[in-house]
């Protein structure tokens, strides 16, 4: 089964930037390496929301420049771009329409609810390969240890969701 591996303290990265970007949406990419069928994130690059001011509610955007850097901060680490993601902020964490169509098969999407400012909740997601829906992915969030090969990872996924 497909999972993300993210660890305790960039999932408190990632969150702090949503939460900074409240009420617009908030997005980074997540840098990291993957082993069969885990993806295992090693470093969180928050972005700037490029989008129009207008739009930032329920929109980002995320430049080429931007996915040029942190392609080259993935190489200069020996790792990978393994995805995105992004805040919903006051809305439910499930990709819209708007996602899909902006979408690459191969990268997963962890997308937060972002509640009164406050993240509350993450799922990630896998765009089919035919990019006619997402599936959700298992998040596996790592507690803090300096080794992820000797931690039990939590697992949140679709059955725990609010």
């Amino acid at each position: 089964m497909t999972a993300l591996l993210l660890p305790t303290e960039l999932l408190e990265e990632l969150s702090l930037h949503l939460e900074t970007a409240y009420p617009d949406e908030g997005a980074g990419f997540l840098i990291g390496e993957i082993q069969g069928e885990r993806r295992w994130v090693r470093k969180v690059l928050p972005l700037p929301n490029a989008r129009e001011a207008e739009a930032r509610h329920n929109r980002f955007l995320i430049t080429p420049e931007d996915y040029a850097q942190a392609e080259r901060q993935a190489v200069q680490a020996g790792l990978d771009v393994l995805g995105v993601f992004h805040s919903h902020p006051d809305s439910p964490n499930c990709p819209s329409e708007f996602d899909r169509q902006w979408a690459l098969p191969y990268f997963v999407y962890l997308i937060t609810t972002v509640k009164r400012g406050k993240a509350d909740h993450h799922r990630v997601w896998l765009l089919r390969s035919d990019r006619s829906a997402f599936d959700e992915i298992a998040l596996e969030i790592l507690p803090r240890v300096s080794s992820p090969s000797s931690v039990e990872p939590f697992t949140q996924s679709a059955a725990n969701a609010p």
